[in-house]
């Protein structure tokens, strides 16, 4: 039996553990890459460690969340970022240069390598042929440290893409059917293999949009073979020697297997509140819309742009539709000037924005109050774009193009215009200029810290009984941003006590008050607790306020792994029933934990307001164990761990 490419690259960067058995490998990471947002606390971290320089073959530090600098926290972080980078050997990619993402697929991306990165749609280097994982800040640091990234043992899913796209149909529309076959639960573990015939005509542009996406699955990763058409990406980017050919053996044996043929494919939509609520275009037709920005890391390469410039040509947006376009890189905003394409979107009646994460996250363009934007971005969570009551739906840029022209969700199919063919340049424009390049000895950079710049919580080692109350009860899908919330409160991701005090202000703006005055406690939640952002403050900082453990019956990979690394507890119900019964502020006992942690790993809990006993699964493997007795990741490196 031959080998999926899936096995074929982990298998060549395994130092634990075995593709055919066990429950958990580690492997070696060649390259990492940090924002902004979650980067500062990630360096932070690696201070802590002591070690004089990084061991990763290549490490980039982004800014591209908190460009705006509202108020002198974000540049303060900034700078601290540049001088950090400096001193330990990491590559630091200025505000204004792009998405970290888009930025890192154009300039820095090998076939066949591995990437952690401490942003969750991290996956989009798989569209180069990359083994990428979205993980939280301090995994990152551990991997720059030189140490190995454990994970699950994967199952791997295999896309089999056939047929072509209908015009105005692109790979927004792949990902979209796919989530619409998977949904955003129950795929925990699993890593989505791209291949097929249609591969031939996908470029590593669409491909990296697939790939972004999959973030929204919940799947550890998603990657597309190494083929002739990501030779002639790395050629136009004037990195042809980075290229090497990948695929998976003819026999390799895969885990599932999806058929989706392009050719079958209409334009598709998430609709509000969630990546997996998929519908049709037709199925909208007319209902009004009021904002469309087009951009993120998902749908902002220069062929995205090209392809919106030529259905705005000669156009102009709806009167009653604010149009935002945001390229992804100072790249694609170089091409896009020489192209004109700047000037076409001005002369159509849009606003151009930085290349920079903006409306995706909540840092500006927010909608009015219940109104409805189209984005081209991965997430429409509520509340995520800055507005409570906005309805945000996900769709193409070709899409997107046509909600902004015609004012209602419409078809770009029925608009009478020519689909444009886009082709991929000889060689784009490159200037690496807003790239700083650590110099070879760093031992005299002083780094600079301002007022808001912290260090990492420290934490006790897990003691053997836990009593206290239930803090918070929450129901399905609560996502990072329900418990961190971004937008105006980015800035204070360095400053732990002023962050904290955030913590769920979207679900209960008492939490943390509640959480200080009862000494911590215990969260409970219903299915896919955590999904979204990997921003490992959502684990944080509840651990700061004393959250001991998460109850939930499901719990997302990333957000599992940020809680182990903060000392706190993952549980899941044995019997989904008892999550019903229990009531917030009712006080939890719980006895034997280090016995228990040892030795099976099922919790007995006592409620003792209503006087009855449950039992919970701790959901971690044996390493992981280890880390919560030690009280979290730091600690238990301090003790010689891994």
């Amino acid at each position: 039996m031959g080998l999926n490419l899936v096995h074929k690259i982990l298998g060549a960067h395994l130092v634990e553990g075995s593709l055919s058995s066990g429950e958990e490998i580690a492997i070696r990471v060649d390259q990492t890459l940090t924002q902004d947002a979650t980067g500062t606390m990630a360096y932070l971290q690696f201070e802590t460690m002591g070690i004089p320089r990084i061991k990763t073959e290549l490490s980039v530090s982004y800014v591209d969340h908190n460009t705006l600098q509202v108020g002198f926290e974000n540049a303060d972080d900034h700078r601290y970022l540049q001088t950090v980078a400096a001193k330990y050997g990491v590559h630091y990619s200025k505000a204004g240069n792009g998405i970290c993402h888009q930025v890192h697929v154009e300039r820095f991306g090998v076939p066949g390598k591995t990437m952690l990165g401490s942003d969750s749609h991290t996956p989009t280097g798989g569209g180069i042929g990359m083994i990428a994982i979205g993980v939280g800040g301090l995994d990152v640091a551990v991997a720059m440290g030189g140490g190995a990234f454990f994970m699950p043992r994967p199952k791997v899913v295999k896309v089999n893409l056939t047929g072509a796209f209908q015009p105005f149909v692109s790979a927004k529309d792949v990902i979209l059917k796919l989530l619409s076959i998977m949904t955003t639960k129950g795929n925990v573990g699993k890593i989505v293999e791209y291949a097929g015939p249609a591969l031939a005509h996908l470029s590593v542009p669409e491909r990296a949009t697939i790939a972004n996406m999959g973030a929204e699955l919940g799947v550890t990763t998603s990657v597309f073979p190494s083929d002739e058409q990501t030779r002639a990406f790395l050629k136009a980017q004037k990195r042809e020697e980075a290229w090497t050919p990948l695929s998976a053996d003819a026999d390799a044996a895969y885990d599932q297997v999806i058929e989706i043929d392009l050719s079958a494919l209409e334009p598709m939509v998430a609709q509000p509140h969630s990546p997996d609520n998929i519908g049709t275009v037709v199925s909208l037709k007319g209902k009004k819309v009021n904002q469309v920005c087009i951009g993120s890391c998902t749908n902002s390469s220069l062929r995205d742009l090209v392809v919106v410039a030529e259905m705005l040509k000669g156009r102009h947006v709806h009167p009653d539709v604010e149009l935002v376009i945001a390229p992804g890189s100072r790249q694609v905003e170089m091409e896009a000037a020489k192209r004109g394409l700047l000037a076409t979107f001005l002369m159509a009646g849009a606003r151009v924005g930085e290349s920079a994460c903006g409306f995706c996250i909540g840092s500006g363009h927010a909608p009015g109050s219940g109104e409805v934007s189209v984005r081209s971005n991965n997430r429409n969570f509520k509340g995520r774009s800055g507005t409570a009551d906005a309805m945000i739906y996900l769709a193409s840029p070709e899409t997107c193009v046509a909600c902004a022209l015609t004012g209602e969700f419409t078809d770009p199919r029925t608009l009478g215009i020519t689909a444009a063919a886009f082709e991929l340049p000889e060689a784009f424009t490159i200037d690496d200029s807003m790239v700083l390049v650590p110099p070879a000895d760093g031992s005299a950079v002083e780094v600079v810290r301002g007022p808001n710049i912290g260090e990492p919580p420290k934490t006790l080692p897990l003691p053997d009984a836990i009593t206290k109350h239930v803090l918070l009860k929450v129901g399905d899908k609560i996502t990072t941003d329900h418990i961190m919330p971004a937008g105006q409160y980015l800035k204070y991701r360095s400053n732990i006590p002023k962050y904290a005090d955030v913590v769920f202000i979207g679900v209960d703006p008492n939490f943390a008050q509640r959480a200080k005055e009862a000494g911590g406690g215990f969260v409970v939640a219903g299915d896919s607790y955590g999904q979204g952002s990997s921003r490992e403050h959502a684990a944080i900082c509840p651990s700061y306020l004393g959250v001991k453990g998460v109850m939930a019956k499901a719990i997302e990979r990333i957000h599992k792994a940020n809680l182990v690394n903060f000392g706190i507890l993952p549980l899941l119900f044995t019997d989904a029933a008892d999550y019903e019964r229990i009531q917030q502020g009712d006080t939890f006992s719980l006895k034997n934990l280090h016995g228990s942690l040892k030795n099976g790993k099922v919790l007995e809990v006592k409620d003792e307001t209503q006087n009855f006993t449950f039992k919970v699964k701790v959901d971690v493997t044996d390493r992981q164990a280890a880390i919560l007795m030690d009280g979290g990741m730091l600690n238990h490196i301090a003790k010689g761990g891994k």
